[in-house]
C-alpha cells in the first residue's frame, strides 16, 4: 500500500489523481490534500477518500471547511504552511506536487527535505529553482518522477538506455487553439478564446500558457533539470493531434515515441505505480482510427514565449525564476482583461530585459528572483 499527500487536489491534475487512487483502493491511499480554490470540492473529497490532514488557502477557508464538515474533521491547516505540512505528512510515502505556479515550490521542498518521493505535474519548481531542488533530491535520496505528459513519455523512452546514447529529446506540442491563426490576429485574442484547448482538458493558467506555448518553454526548462540534458539538446515539435507525447533521439538515428491517448491519468499513473504499471481508466488508442499524425515547426515569430524560455535556460542563473514570475503576472491581467494575449510574451520579455541576474543558492533567493519579476511585471500591466 502507497500512501500519497496531493499538493492541488481540487485542480485539474488532482482530480485526475484521485480518480486513478478511486480505481485501485488496495494499492493507494490519501493521508494528505492541499487545494486553494474549491473547498466544497475539498469537502467532498475528504468524505470520501479519509485524509488525516488538509490544507486549504486561508483561515477563511479553513472555516468554511469546518463548517461543511461538521463532526468529520481531518487536521486543518492552511496556506503555504499548511501545504507544506501536507507535503511533510508523516504518513505520506509520496507527495503528488500539482500545484499551480510557483507557489507549488516551497511544499515540495519541503516534502523532498522531508524524504518523501515526488510525482511532479508543478513544472515552475524546477523552473524557478531546478538547481536547488536536484540538489535536494540527490542528498535526501528521493524519487523525482515526472507528472506531466511529456517527460513522462520522455522518461519512459529513456528507460533501458544510455543516456550517452542521446542525441536529442523532442518535446511535442499541440500548437494551442492559435496554431492557424494569422498574427496580425493574435492581438485581439480574447479570454474564452484562449481557454478552448484543442486537446486537452486543463486548468485556466495552464490552458493560457499552451496558447502562448509558454507552456512548452517551461516543460523545456523542466526537462533540462529532469534528464540532465542542455538547450541544444531539447527540440520541440507541434504535434496537433497530441498523441505521440514525446520522443528521445538516439545517436544511431532511431528514435523512441511514447503513445497513448490524451488523458492525464495515463502519465499520473505511470508515476504513481513505478516502476510497474496499473490501469489508469483511459480510453485504448486506436491508431486505425485516427489515421494521421503530422508534425511541423513550431513558429518561434508569432509565439515568441517558447523563444524566450530557450533564451532563459542559456542564461542560466536567475532568468529562469524571473521568466516564470513574470508570465504568471501577465497570464493573470489577460484573464482579467487587463492587457492583450500579445502583450503576455512582451511583458515577459520586458521584464527580463530589466533583470540583473544573480546566481541563488538558498531557496530564499530563489524567492527574491521569484518576487522581484512579479513586482517588475505587476508595474506593466496596470
Amino acid at each position: 500500500m502507497k500512501s500519497l499527500s496531493i499538493l492541488g487536489s481540487t485542480g485539474s491534475i488532482g482530480v485526475s489523481t484521485l480518480d486513478v487512487i478511486r480505481q485501485h483502493p488496495d494499492k493507494l491511499k490519501v493521508v494528505g490534500l492541499a487545494e486553494g480554490h474549491d473547498v466544497n470540492l475539498l469537502a467532498e473529497q475528504i468524505r470520501e477518500f479519509r485524509p488525516d490532514i488538509v490544507s486549504v488557502r486561508d483561515e477563511a477557508s479553513a472555516d468554511r471547511l469546518r463548517e461543511l464538515l461538521e463532526d468529520e474533521k481531518p487536521e486543518i491547516h492552511w496556506g503555504i504552511e499548511g501545504a507544506a505540512a501536507v507535503g511533510e505528512a508523516e504518513g505520506a510515502d509520496m507527495v503528488v506536487s500539482a500545484i499551480v505556479g510557483a507557489a507549488g515550490l516551497v511544499p515540495t521542498v519541503r516534502a523532498i527535505r522531508a524524504g518523501k518521493d515526488i510525482a511532479l505535474a508543478n513544472k515552475e519548481t524546477l523552473v524557478v529553482a531546478g538547481q536547488l531542488v536536484s540538489d535536494l533530491v540527490r542528498e535526501h535520496g528521493v524519487n523525482l518522477l515526472p507528472v506531466d505528459s511529456e517527460h513522462s513519455a520522455i522518461f519512459q523512452s529513456l528507460t533501458g538506455h544510455r543516456q550517452e546514447d542521446v542525441e536529442r529529446i523532442i518535446l511535442t506540442a499541440s500548437g494551442g487553439p492559435f496554431r492557424n491563426t494569422p498574427a496580425t490576429e493574435l492581438q485581439h485574442v480574447k479570454p474564452e478564446q484562449a481557454l478552448k484547448h484543442p486537446q486537452w482538458s486543463m486548468g485556466a493558467k495552464i490552458t493560457i500558457d499552451s496558447a502562448t506555448l509558454m507552456n512548452k518553454g517551461l516543460e523545456v526548462i523542466e526537462a533540462h533539470w529532469l534528464f540532465d540534458m542542455p538547450a541544444d539538446k531539447i527540440g520541440v515539435v507541434v504535434h496537433p493531434q497530441s498523441i505521440i507525447h514525446s520522443m528521445v533521439e538516439y545517436i544511431d538515428g532511431c528514435v523512441m515515441a511514447q503513445l497513448g491517448a490524451p488523458d492525464m491519468r495515463a502519465p499520473i499513473a505511470y508515476a504513481l505505480s513505478w516502476p510497474e504499471r496499473c490501469e489508469s481508466g483511459i480510453k485504448k488508442l486506436d491508431l486505425t482510427a485516427i489515421g494521421t499524425l503530422t508534425f511541423e515547426n513550431p513558429d518561434m515569430d508569432r509565439f515568441p514565449a517558447l523563444r524566450l524560455a530557450f533564451d532563459a535556460l542559456k542564461a542560466g542563473q536567475t532568468y529562469p525564476a524571473v521568466l516564470n514570475a513574470a508570465n504568471e503576472i501577465a497570464v493573470a491581467a489577460f484573464l482579467e482583461r487587463k492587457i492583450g494575449f500579445t502583450d503576455i510574451p512582451r511583458i515577459v520579455e520586458q521584464t527580463m530585459q530589466a533583470h540583473t541576474p544573480f546566481s541563488p543558492s538558498t531557496l530564499d533567493e530563489y524567492l527574491a528572483a521569484d518576487r522581484w519579476g512579479r513586482e517588475t511585471a505587476a508595474t506593466m500591466t496596470s
